[in-house]
């Protein structure tokens, strides 16, 4: 598995995809993302949608997100549509929009 990580001081305006790694955001996309796992920091910015097995989110994120397992860190801040099997929060975290959790 490869991790690719898109640094602070990087933007991509475009779609990102890695069928098999892992995606880390420290900077922004303006863009799709598709990857197994989609890791936001704080700090970094995804504006569209991620389809992930898994995704960890403790900065912004705008789109949509569908998702086996969504896990919310205390500053996230989420306006999307969200698909996904489980949901974690922690307290402190904003998610704005429709949510379904399907279960697993």
């Amino acid at each position: 598995m490869t991790r690719s990580v898109i640094e602070e001081d990087l933007i991509i305006e475009g779609n990102v995809a890695s069928k098999e790694g892992d995606v880390e955001v420290k900077g922004r996309v303006s863009g799709d993302i598709a990857s197994r796992s989609v890791e936001i920091h704080v700090g970094g910015e995804v504006k569209g949608s991620i389809s992930a097995e898994t995704v960890r989110i403790q900065g912004k994120q705008s789109g949509s997100i569908n998702c086996t397992e969504l896990s919310l860190d205390q500053h996230a801040e989420v306006k999307a549509d969200v698909t996904a099997q489980t949901l974690i929060s922690e307290k402190g975290a904003r998610l704005v929009g429709k949510v379904q959790i399907t279960g697993g």
